[in-house]
């Protein structure tokens, strides 16, 4: 079984330099790639092409890149609570792609899957279309997207072994295990890193196939993007 864990952060983005596409596991803030995203702001790489559901809050997540003006183009389906990703976007300072959600979420695990490009109704005679193959089906009209091609994907599990099998958690579970095999390197952060063997086969969502490196990542936040409570009565 081949040994995918790495050392440190440093060992698992090597090869990352600037004018790249990245794809970032995550939905709001429930499941990002933290210990990814400091590097990558660390690292100071710009422009950078960023595929992500969206762009977590101004000062966190990739709101963290936006700051710094790491990123070229966003590629998402919302801007969310991020003010600052607002504010490139409406000043023309960023490049945004925004589209459908499921059709984020398809053309990551087409190019998981080796699928160069498929069809979907979804954004049909809006601007979505614009400039794209439709063609009808039974029917039907549909556009014709196309897979993400991408550099590296970050993604974010709960539990991981060496060969780099993970298992996620709760809503964590997002675009990470459709993003993992996405890219031409997979890099994986747990929380928590064992021993090959100790995850229950039946458990594992994603095989270790699909990822390149992995290591267990530290000081994880777990920000709550909306706090919601119910008053006292």
């Amino acid at each position: 079984m081949i040994n995918k864990k790495v050392a440190n952060i440093n060992e698992a983005l090597q090869g990352v330099t600037d004018n790249m596409t990245f794809m970032l596991g995550g939905f709001g803030l429930s499941g990002i790639p933290e210990n990814s995203i400091a590097e990558l702001v660390n690292l100071g790489v710009k422009g950078l092409t960023c595929i992500s559901n969206n762009a977590g809050v101004d000062d966190f997540g990739l709101g963290l890149l936006l700051q710094k003006r790491q990123i070229k183009k966003m590629i998402s389906s919302y801007v969310g609570e991020n003010e600052e990703f607002e504010r490139q976007m409406l000043s023309g300072e960023l490049e945004v792609e925004l589209i459908p959600q499921g059709t984020l979420a398809e053309r990551c695990r087409a190019a998981q899957a080796g699928i160069p490009a498929f069809y979907t109704p979804a954004g049909y005679g809006t601007e979505v279309a614009e400039g794209k193959e439709t063609r009808e089906f039974d029917g039907k009209m549909y556009v014709m997207e196309e897979a993400f091609k991408a550099d590296f994907s970050f993604v974010k599990a709960w539990k991981g072994d060496s060969a780099g099998n993970l298992i996620f958690k709760g809503t964590a579970r997002n675009f990470n295990p459709v993003m993992c095999g996405a890219a031409k390197i997979t890099v994986a952060e747990v929380e928590e890193l064992v021993p090959l063997g100790e995850l229950d086969p039946n458990q594992i969502h994603i095989p270790g196939i699909f990822v390149q490196r992995i290591f267990q990542g530290e000081h994880y936040e777990k920000r709550i993007e909306q706090r919601t409570v119910r008053q006292r009565d």
